[in-house]
């Protein structure tokens, strides 16, 4: 079931070079080298929630706080485990996919929602839920971490829309062919 709102639901991923879009223990620190909230501030002007796998949650909460300026709108975090301690700033799913990108698009408006997480891009892109995929090249080669895309996710039909450098950051936007 589509929502009919002008808002698209778009995978949002910093990627190396050699394809991780996290390092070995999940880190993500080195995409602050790199990147800031200035770096393409249109995206964030577009987007109006985003959706958060719990992996990449914990792991935004262990990263440093001073790095993370950027303002994406509600926070949704699809989980099977709530965390005992409610976070004022995010609003915990624990419903299926289709419902949790339902809910969260409801906050959007008629910007974006957008889809970060490794697990929650992957179910999205396998129930045909996404519109864009958007990634950011970066200058950096890790060896070793967290896939673009997990093993197993079948062939997926992508538009090239756009690229676009900023610094030593390439962006490239597709969309997803359904």
């Amino acid at each position: 079931m589509r929502d009919t709102s002008t808002g698209k639901v778009v995978v949002n991923r910093a990627m190396s070079l050699d394809g991780f879009i996290a390092g070995p223990g999940h880190s993500m620190d080195w995409i602050f080298e790199h990147m800031t909230s200035a770096t393409f501030p249109e995206v964030m002007a577009a987007t109006g929630a985003m959706l958060i796998g719990r992996g990449t949650y914990e792991v935004s909460k262990r990263m440093s706080h001073g790095n993370i300026d950027y303002d994406g709108g509600a926070q949704y975090v699809l989980t099977h485990r709530p965390p005992d301690e409610p976070d004022p700033n995010v609003t915990f799913l624990t419903c299926d996919i289709e419902e949790a990108v339902a809910t969260a698009r409801r906050a959007t408006g008629d910007k974006n929602l957008e889809v970060l997480g490794a697990d929650v891009a992957a179910q999205c892109l396998r129930r045909g839920l996404v519109d864009e995929i958007l990634v950011y090249v970066l200058p950096v080669m890790l060896g070793d971490g967290v896939r673009f895309a997990p093993p197993g996710l079948d062939r997926i039909h992508l538009e090239p829309l756009s690229n676009v450098q900023s610094g030593g950051v390439t962006m490239l936007r597709f969309h997803v062919r359904k």
